[in-house]
C-alpha cells in the first residue's frame, strides 16, 4: 500500500466517522431495542495469505453455533427484518471504518476472504491478497449482485460452498486483479463514488 493511499484512507475514515457518529449511535440504539444483543458481528477474515484480522459488522442474522462458510439461501431464514435493510444499503459495514483506521483494510480493494477459502485456493489468494482488502472494489461493484443471486438459489451449506468455489471465487479474483493492475488514488475515488451512487439509487 502506498503512503498516499494509506493517508487517504485515514483522512476519509476520520471524516466519515465524525459525519456518521450521531446517526450511527441512533442506529445502534434501534438495533439494541429491536434485535437485542449482540449488536456487532465479529469474525476472522484474511488480509494476507497468512495473516487474519477481526472484521467488524453490524449483526444482520440470528446467531448460530459453529457457523462457517459464506451466506447463501440456506441461511436466508436467519436474516432479521432489520438486517435485510442494513444489507440492502450496506449499513452493516459502517463498523469497518474501524478496520480501515487500524490498517486491516482499505476503502478500496478485494473483499477480505474467510481463512478456509484462502487455504483451499492458495494460488488465487496469493495474488489477490497482495492488495489490502477493501470495503468496496471492482468485484464488489461488478459481481456482487450476481453473486447474491447465485448463492440465494442454494438450499444447503454444501451447495452454497460448491457454487461459491466454482462460480464466484474465480470471477471475483479476475476482477480484483484488474484493479491491482490499474490501481491509483483517482481510480479508488472513482470506485468509491460509484459505490456511494449505487447506495443512493437503492434509497
Amino acid at each position: 500500500m502506498t503512503f498516499s493511499k494509506r493517508l487517504f484512507d485515514i483522512l476519509a475514515a476520520l471524516f466519515l466517522s465524525a459525519l456518521l457518529a450521531l446517526p450511527f449511535a441512533l442506529l445502534l440504539l434501534v438495533l439494541l431495542v429491536v434485535e437485542g444483543r449482540p449488536i456487532f458481528y465479529v469474525a476472522e477474515r484474511m488480509k494476507t495469505p497468512g495473516r487474519g484480522f477481526k472484521l467488524w459488522k453490524l449483526r444482520t442474522m440470528t446467531t448460530a453455533a459453529g457457523e462457517r462458510g459464506v451466506s447463501g439461501g440456506d441461511k436466508a431464514a436467519r436474516v432479521t427484518r432489520v438486517g435485510r435493510l442494513l444489507r440492502r444499503y450496506r449499513l452493516d459495514e459502517i463498523p469497518q471504518l474501524w478496520n480501515v483506521l487500524k490498517g486491516d483494510m482499505s476503502f478500496v480493494g478485494p473483499r477480505p476472504p474467510l481463512r478456509e477459502y484462502v487455504e483451499r485456493f492458495p494460488d488465487i489468494y496469493a495474488e489477490v491478497l497482495q492488495n489490502r482488502p477493501g470495503i468496496t472494489g471492482t468485484a464488489s461493484l461488478i459481481f456482487h449482485g450476481h453473486e447474491e443471486r447465485l448463492l440465494a438459489a442454494c438450499r444447503s451449506p454444501a451447495e452454497t460452498d460448491a457454487v461459491y468455489c466454482r462460480r464466484c471465487i474465480p470471477r471475483k479474483a479476475r476482477l480484483d486483479l484488474i484493479y491491482a493492475r490499474n490501481q491509483n488514488l483517482c481510480f479508488d475515488i472513482a470506485l468509491m463514488g460509484r459505490t456511494a451512487g449505487r447506495m443512493l439509487r437503492r434509497r
